[in-house]
């Protein structure tokens, strides 16, 4: 019987401390992230939340908070200029803290594109006439629902600054439509690559016209409310910018991207098909697509359906004007004009997500390989 009972707390002996080695090493690891962050702050804005996922649980999350005398009084002049409080502008951030995610949107309304052609509302292949009258009519009728979530159009647009000028004018979507729809082409459409917001524009008219309601309640009732993003949405006033116009919260957006990492399921209930999770994750540009505009922050990835996929598959069209094809790619991403960096690691199963306002771009690509490497590491 002592046999028995000292072999058993041996065992026991033995996997507490396995368990404590795991935490201490564990705790050694994320603090490679820590202190990246940390070292990296001043040229992430003096702010930022970095949150990570990874086998139904959070495995990091922490705020960083130190803005420096120049960041503090940048922040000052923008509440002069905008008529924000500037004690709410100068607060620290948290998980909750909401605020504009720029082209972080277009992952948003290109998931909730996919519900619709889930139930059969539109197909990738469809052509954007079919839904748009006013786009046949300026003659770009023929372009495909798979060229506009891939920016692939070959309509001329502007970036997402021209556009929140522009967008101020728009009362209606329609009126957003038309113009796009008189805008002139520079390409030919599946053949030239412009980042920009026309064709998510089109997808979000194209939701309106096909399910009957306007796009942010659109948002609200197929996205956010299942995924819980309670503080996320697209201005909730005048036009929405299905591109660049969201707000969220480093929660909220978790929410999301633990859902596209579980390939389309949250909390037991399917979102999204897994097989146009799968879909969104390929590479859409092939070798002979001219890129027109593409930021530098992209550096060399490929794109796919509101993402960027960030090994870059060979992307193959088996014939002429078919849409290309490509292996799922490892890692997927939607960064923002302002900063914020959300991914997905499809092969380590893990996603994350920093959270930023910082108008600083140069380096941004280098930065975000370094904080992915830092971060691989750990969740190995």
């Amino acid at each position: 019987m002592s046999f028995r009972i000292n072999r058993i707390r041996t065992i026991v002996s033995i996997t507490i401390a396995f368990l404590l080695f795991f935490q201490v090493t564990q705790s050694q690891d994320t603090a490679k992230i820590t202190k990246w962050v940390n070292e990296n702050l001043p040229d992430l804005g003096g702010r930022a939340v970095l949150m990570v996922y990874k086998d139904g649980k959070m495995l990091y999350t922490q705020a960083f908070n130190n803005l420096s005398k120049k960041q503090e009084n940048r922040q000052k002049l923008k509440a002069r200029i905008t008529g924000a409080d500037e004690e709410v502008l100068l607060q620290d951030y948290t998980t909750t803290t909401r605020e504009r995610i720029a082209s972080c949107s277009k992952w948003l309304t290109a998931a909730l594109a996919m519900t619709y052609i889930d139930e059969g509302k539109f197909r990738l292949n469809d052509t954007v006439g079919k839904f748009l009258p006013i786009m046949t009519k300026y003659g770009k009728g023929h372009i495909r629902i798979w060229q506009c979530l891939s920016h692939t159009t070959g309509i001329k647009g502007g970036d997402l600054r021209e556009w929140l000028q522009g967008m101020k004018n728009i009362k209606s979507m329609n009126e957003a439509i038309e113009q796009i729809a008189m805008s002139p082409m520079e390409g030919e459409p599946g053949k030239t690559f412009r980042y920009g917001n026309t064709g998510l524009q089109i997808i979000a008219a194209i939701i309106e016209k096909t399910g009957e309601k306007d796009f942010e309640t659109a948002f609200k009732e197929r996205i956010a409310e299942p995924l819980n993003m309670k503080n996320t949405d697209f201005g909730k006033k005048g036009v929405p910018l299905a591109a660049g116009g969201a707000y969220s919260t480093p929660e909220d957006y978790m929410n999301f991207l633990t859902m596209i990492l579980n390939e389309g399921e949250f909390n037991g209930k399917r979102i999204i098909s897994k097989a146009l999770i799968v879909e969104m994750q390929k590479n859409r540009i092939g070798r002979d697509v001219l890129v027109t505009s593409s930021p530098a922050e992209a550096g060399s990835w490929g794109y796919g359906f509101g993402e960027w996929v960030m090994d870059s598959p060979l992307a193959i069209a088996d014939k002429k004007g078919a849409m290309p094809d490509s292996k799922r790619s490892s890692a997927v991403t939607s960064p923002g004009l302002f900063g914020s960096f959300p991914w997905v690691d499809t092969e380590k199963k893990y996603c994350a997500f920093l959270f930023v306002y910082n108008l600083q771009h140069k380096g941004r690509n280098e930065k975000y390989k370094e904080l992915k490497q830092v971060v691989d590491g750990v969740v190995r």
